[in-house]
């Protein structure tokens, strides 16, 4: 019996550590004419990439239609969010991931 429970645990283990993997593998990779697609015009999703990982700010009311103050969604802002930000890459922590700019 204990070493049937021990077979078990080792399995759930690795099963859940298997799909963890395979979440991570099924991470969309965006070209940056890719991301440009996700404006946020016209009821497209609004998505924005800094330093290489892409966050969905569809529901970011600050970035209503795909603008945020003078930024427009679909593009890399990460020398913006450093330099132009005064909220810096704190917010980031709680934006979906969608996915990393190539």
């Amino acid at each position: 019996m204990k070493k049937l429970s021990i077979v078990l645990v080792v399995l759930l283990v690795l099963f859940g550590g298997l799909s963890a993997c395979t979440k991570k593998d099924e991470e969309k990779t965006f070209t940056i004419e890719e991301l440009a697609q996700f404006d946020g015009t016209g009821g497209k999703a609004a998505y924005a990439a800094i330093d290489g990982v892409v966050y969905d700010v569809s529901d970011v009311a600050s970035w209503a239609d795909g603008q945020h103050f003078g930024l427009t969604a679909g593009h890399d802002w990460s020398v913006e969010i450093e330099e132009m930000s005064p909220h810096g890459k704190d917010v980031l922590k709680d934006l979906p991931v969608v996915g990393k700019l190539k």
